[in-house]
C-alpha cells in the first residue's frame, strides 16, 4: 500500500544571504514538488530568516526534502512540524468585499470572526483576519455570496508551543 500524501509545514531557518530563497525553491522544483504556500520573513535575530513552506507529500517524501534542505549551505535548521502536537498555526487574509445593501450583515460577520475592518467605502469593505486555516476558510465561504473583489492570503505560519524544538 502506497503512503498517503498529507499537508506538511516545513520551517527552514536560514542565514539571510542573496539567493537563499532561490536555492530553497530550486530544490523543490528540481525534485518535482509543488510548493502550495511559502512565506520568508526575518526573525528576532538580524541576519536570520525563517522560510515557511507548505507542501503535500508522503511522510517519506517530506523526510527526503528535509534532508536535502539541511544540505544547503545557508541552512541553520529544518523542521517538519506537521505531525507534532505542540505547535500553533495561523493564516492571514485581506479581503475586499462588495457591499451595496448588505453592509450590516458583513460587519456582523466581521465581528463574529473577530476580524478587523481596515477600510470602508460606499461600494466595499476591506477586512483583515488571522486565525487557524479552517476559521479563515469558513469566513471566506460566508462572505463569498456578497462578492469578493480581491483576496490575498498568506498560507500557514507556524510556531512551536515550547522551546524544545529549537
Amino acid at each position: 500500500m502506497a503512503d498517503s500524501k498529507e499537508f506538511h509545514t516545513i520551517i527552514v531557518t536560514v542565514l539571510n544571504r542573496v539567493g537563499v530563497v532561490a536555492r530553497v525553491t530550486g530544490l523543490f522544483s528540481a525534485r518535482g514538488y509543488n510548493i502550495e504556500n511559502m512565506i520568508a520573513a526575518p526573525t528576532e535575530t538580524k541576519d536570520v530568516y525563517k522560510i515557511y513552506i507548505g507542501i503535500t507529500a508522503t511522510e517519506k517524501e517530506a523526510e527526503q526534502v528535509v534532508k536535502q534542505l539541511n544540505k544547503l549551505i545557508d541552512t541553520l535548521k529544518v523542521a517538519d512540524i506537521s505531525h507534532k502536537n505542540h505547535y500553533i498555526t495561523r493564516e492571514f487574509v485581506l479581503l475586499r468585499i462588495t457591499c451595496k445593501k448588505n453592509r450590516s450583515e458583513i460587519l456582523e460577520l466581521v465581528n463574529v470572526f473577530r476580524a478587523k475592518t481596515v477600510d470602508v467605502t460606499e461600494d466595499h469593505i476591506t477586512v483583515d483576519m488571522s486565525g487557524p486555516g479552517k476559521k479563515v476558510e469558513r469566513f471566506i465561504e460566508l462572505v463569498k455570496p456578497f462578492g469578493i473583489e480581491e483576496l490575498v492570503r498568506t498560507g500557514k505560519l507556524a510556531i512551536t508551543e515550547n522551546d524544545s524544538e529549537k
